[in-house]
Order: C-alpha cells, then structure tokens, then sequence
C-alpha cells in the first residue's frame, strides 16, 4: 500500500472513488445535519399556559410523532412542582402552530411524565414515568385514550430484579421483534435493557452503556431522550449538566454501531444553556431538533457546515 495512503488512513481520512474526494471519520460518524441546529426565531412554540389551569407549567420530555404529515405532541402539564404531573395532547400541521386538544388532559388516572411514544402496528406504547421516577407503559390506539399497563419490569442480566429505587426517562426503539429500553437512575449513568415481550426487560449489561464525563458538559447528570437509526449508525439524543445541582442542561449526542458501546460527539453540546430532554423530528425533508422543559423550542440543521 502507497505510504500516502496509509497515512491518510491512520489520520482518519477516508479516500472514496476514484476522484479523490476524501471524508473526515468524525464528519461520517456525526454528519452535519444531526449535529448542527440553529434555533427557530419565533421560540417557543409551545409552553405551559401560566395561568391557572391544569397546564399551567409543563416539564421534562415530550414526545412529538409526525404521521401521515400530521403532527401529534404529548405532554406533562402541572400547577406546582409537587402536583400530580398529567398527561396533556396537542395537534399541529407544520410542527410550529400547536392546537391544544379540547379535552385536555386525556389521562389523570396515573402520574405521566418524560414518556416515549412509539408505534407498533396499530397500537402507540407509551412509556413514561410515573411518581418516584419509576418508568411504566401505557398503550393507546386513537392517540388519545390511554390504558394503564403497569410498571415496567427490569431485571438485572442474571434474572433476578434491579435494585430498588428510581429508574427514569425511558426511552424506547423497537429492532424486528426485540425492544431496547434506556433508562437512568438518578440522572447517574445510561442502562439499556431488552424485552420481546413488553412485559419483562433484561439488562444487556448490568454497568451502564453511557457514563458521566470525564468532560466538564455531562460530568454530573445524563439521561437519554431519544435514539434514532441514521445511514446505518445509532444516534442517542440525551441530556446532560454540568452542574452538581442541576440548575443547567445542555443538549447532546453520541453514536454507536450496536446501542451497546457509545461515542459522544466531540462538539458536544450541540445545544447550550437551553432546555434539557432533545429529541429530533423528521418533517419530511429533513430532521428538526425540539427541546423541552419547560418550553419547546425548535432547531432547525445546518446543512454543509464548514469545519
């Protein structure tokens, strides 16, 4: 092998075809358009009505699911931080515009906060958390309705039941018939378990897969939001602080081949002093980034970001 070429690929350059075009590793792992936003100039789009209504705040992560060029917003509404978190619905065209449901809040018979909503035929599972940051499911097949499904059931590797306590901000992806759940515990590290069928999650390992630090960004909290398939890599949107008390988030990714072994992206955050819980949307053309918590703000990506 010509020696130019060896040390082109021990620089992490790429050489694609025969016309020389080269491609950075780092630019292939985390490509501009998932990694750079610039924020909308009419921010937010939506947030708690800061009057007295059940929805008078809202808090953690929404989930936002783009159908049939429709758009469907769950949310947490409450009056107090220690109020009962209730489950809110709003409807939109352009994922700009947000029409709070009429019937609002939809669900009230159980504490529903920071979900993940995923479709799986003609059914939505909900997984969210409930009081004590404890993630359970719910299941729907209208969007609006919603039944009770219990507690999820996380066991450690060898089978027997993780230690007690909170396990949070669960974040679902659903690969042929095998369900990968992330969650944290206090906001301290990243698990993922597996389930094929929604009723008992294994830990694929019981050390967490997404550690704190040692950069200054996360090295005091992190909790994934969302996880995407992109051009054959694993994406994990998460949020992070920087600080012991948490009184600041930042926005964040990191890449994996297996949803097991994690590399965070070298310009993190890709969104600073903002609100915590991103997940991206994809609204036709090209992926949005929201932010939540406790407003939504939109991003829109930088395309062709010159390094």
């Amino acid at each position: 092998m010509p020696r130019i070429i060896v040390l082109l690929l021990l620089s992490g350059i790429i050489l694609c075809g025969s016309s020389g075009k080269k491609m950075d590793a780092r630019q292939e792992e985390f490509p501009d358009e998932l990694v750079h936003f610039i924020p909308y100039k009419e921010n937010p789009v939506f947030a708690g009505t800061h009057r007295s209504t059940w929805d008078s705040e809202i808090r953690e992560r929404g989930w936002i699911l783009r159908e049939n060029r429709e758009w469907y917003f769950w949310y947490t509404g409450y009056t107090h931080i220690d109020s009962t978190k209730y489950l809110g619905y709003a409807t939109s065209h352009d994922g700009i515009e947000w029409k709070r449901y009429g019937s609002n809040p939809i669900h009230t018979t159980s504490w529903v906060e920071d979900m993940c909503v995923i479709k799986s035929g003609n059914t939505y599972y909900m997984f969210a958390e409930g009081k004590g940051d404890t993630a359970h499911m719910l299941t729907s097949t209208d969007r609006i309705s919603w039944q009770e499904q219990g507690n999820l059931d996380i066991r450690l590797a060898s089978g027997d039941p993780i230690v007690k306590g909170p396990y949070g901000t669960p974040t679902v992806i659903k690969e042929g018939n095998t369900w990968y759940l992330f969650y944290e515990r206090d906001d301290l590290g990243i698990w993922l378990a597996r389930s094929n069928d929604l009723k008992v999650w294994s830990n694929v390992q019981d050390e967490p897969i997404l550690r704190m630090g040692p950069e200054k960004y996360d090295q005091y909290a992190v909790a994934m939001d969302q996880v995407i398939k992109y051009k054959g890599f694993y994406y994990g949107y998460y949020h992070a602080s920087a600080f012991k008390d948490w009184h600041e988030w930042s926005s964040d990714v990191a890449v994996s081949r297996d949803l097991i072994h994690w590399k965070k992206y070298p310009g993190n955050p890709i969104v600073q002093n903002d609100k915590s819980s991103p997940i991206l949307v994809n609204d036709g053309k090209q992926y949005r980034l929201y932010t939540m918590h406790p407003e939504v703000n939109v991003y829109f990506p930088v395309i062709n970001t010159i390094h």
